[in-house]
């Protein structure tokens, strides 16, 4: 079922982007011929008005098709229709209608991440977490997560149990840990040597307040005494306004990190190696969602964000390209030929079709073992 959700997922993301150029292209009066929900050949097919909607055979997004994309049209077309074709609007309106599509993919990506973050749901917060560890989106908690086999703390802690003071005194994670750590060794601090008195603890279990007593061990690793538990997590609370501000953060941090990463893939080979196609992105939403519905969120937040910053790289036929272009006339004050966009676009073309059959590569090689 997850893979169904996330292929499902994937979709809606690329369509929203196509209707955000599609309503916003009908809004500025813009002849819009097709609106096809996947690619072609189609399967179906109506039309209302000057619009023809369709589905398409090939379920891997959708496409808008506005009169005139290409200048060199507007000479073959009726002077009605060439009124209203996209190279006959002004720059601004050109602009705008590009826009729209990375625009929904950004809105989607900050109401996905504000409503996790608004919500509380711990997944959501953990996910967000990873992709941005300066926003502290999950606090620490005196509960017991999980208690290491072997260690001092099996059979007298469980997940579950909630620390609520320590030697009598009430807990929290800071002093427990001082606690924990101030039980000595009676020789020098090796690997594995045992506390010579024992932490007690008062723990809430199944809403009883039990106390237990536990040696502590030195980690030489962690440098200091441990019993080999992990403290829970919870879901830091944030306002609306707060929310919206930590997700504005993890916006700009995750789009800082993807221009890094696509220049760092460039060059080094290292980069490279760890690149992936929409297959591989496809295997991580699978067991991303399958984690949980939070972790899920996040996921296709986070994907709907890249899709927008991909999108707007200055070349042509993306929609960076497209802006590039319109600015570029309106600086100018006269048209920009279609050859010298294209000779400029297709050098970062080819860089990123060079990226994407090595994430295919990649992806294959993964999957082949």
């Amino acid at each position: 079922m997850s893979w169904i959700i996330t292929i499902l997922g994937i979709i809606v993301l690329i369509i929203l982007h196509e209707l955000g150029h599609f309503a916003v292209a009908k809004a500025v009066g813009m002849r819009v011929e097709r609106f096809s929900l996947f690619f072609p050949p189609t399967l179906f097919r109506v039309r209302r008005g000057e619009t023809e909607y369709a589905i398409g055979a090939i379920p891997a997004g959708g496409y808008v098709k506005i009169t005139g994309m290409n200048p060199e049209e507007l000479g073959e077309l009726d002077p009605e229709v060439a009124r209203r074709a996209y190279y006959a609007q002004p720059p601004w309106k050109r602009i705008v209608v590009i826009l729209a599509g990375p625009g929904v993919n950004i809105l989607i990506a900050f109401v996905l991440f504000w409503a996790v973050l608004f919500s509380g749901n711990l997944n959501g917060a953990i996910a967000l977490g990873n992709l941005n560890p300066a926003v502290h989106t999950v606090t620490t908690t005196t509960a017991v997560q999980a208690v290491q086999h072997g260690a001092p703390a099996e059979g007298a802690l469980r997940p579950g149990d909630r620390i609520v003071a320590v030697e009598g005194r009430p807990a929290t994670v800071t002093s427990a840990m001082q606690s924990i750590n101030a039980h000595r060794c009676a020789g020098p601090l090796v690997e594995g040597c045992r506390a010579s008195t024992p932490v007690h603890l008062t723990v809430r279990r199944a809403g009883k307040l039990i106390t237990v007593a536990v040696y502590p061990r030195y980690s030489a690793a962690n440098h200091r005494m441990l019993i080999g538990f992990n403290f829970g997590a919870a879901p830091r609370h944030f306002s609306a306004l707060g929310a919206a501000s930590a997700a504005l953060s993890e916006m700009w941090h995750s789009t800082t990190q993807t221009l890094t990463g696509f220049f760092n893939a460039l060059t080094s080979s290292k980069v490279r190696h760890e690149v992936s196609s929409i297959v591989g992105i496809t295997q991580v939403g699978h067991e991303t969602i399958a984690a949980g519905a939070g972790f899920g969120l996040v996921f296709l937040g986070y994907l709907s964000l890249i899709l927008a910053v991909i999108n707007l790289f200055p070349f042509l036929p993306l929609d960076g390209g497209h802006v590039l272009w319109s600015l570029a006339e309106k600086i100018r004050g006269k048209r920009i030929s279609l050859l010298t966009m294209y000779r400029f676009s297709s050098v970062g073309i080819i860089l990123l079709l060079f990226l994407v059959v090595n994430g295919v590569s990649n992806d294959i090689g993964r999957l082949t073992g």
